[in-house]
């Protein structure tokens, strides 16, 4: 997932600005650092923020993988799952409306900061 995001801010990035860098003396090193990172920014972000998220709501892999320990590893997909198997649907639901909550903030955060960052690069 992080991967697509930053394929599609490289995408986006006109070629000219990387040619310019080069042009002007400026090695492979100093374009990266100067020229691309800081214009796919939103890019970058976005997809480091958009795994986390995902991350956060994964159920199987952390089921499978790291287990469920008690009292030591819990995440929030898997308190919702042992409260529904205990048929505690109170708890549960207050579970799942904290993930729903912090997941409506992950994509404002994203939201914000990728209308914070459009820029005219041309």
């Amino acid at each position: 997932m992080f991967f697509y995001y930053l394929l599609s801010g490289l995408k986006n990035l006109p070629t000219s600005l990387q040619e310019a860098s080069f042009t002007l003396g400026k090695s492979k090193f100093t374009t990266l650092i100067k020229i691309i990172l800081p214009n796919i920014r939103a890019s970058l972000l976005t997809g480091i923020i958009m795994t986390f998220a995902h991350a956060v709501g994964e159920f199987g892999v952390v089921l499978m993988v790291g287990g469920s320990i008690p009292k030591q590893t819990k995440v929030v997909s898997i308190a919702i799952y042992d409260e529904v198997e205990s048929m505690n649907y109170n708890n549960a639901n207050i579970y799942a409306l904290i993930l729903f909550v912090f997941a409506f903030l992950i994509l404002l955060t994203v939201h914000t900061i990728n209308n914070n960052s459009k820029t005219n690069l041309y």
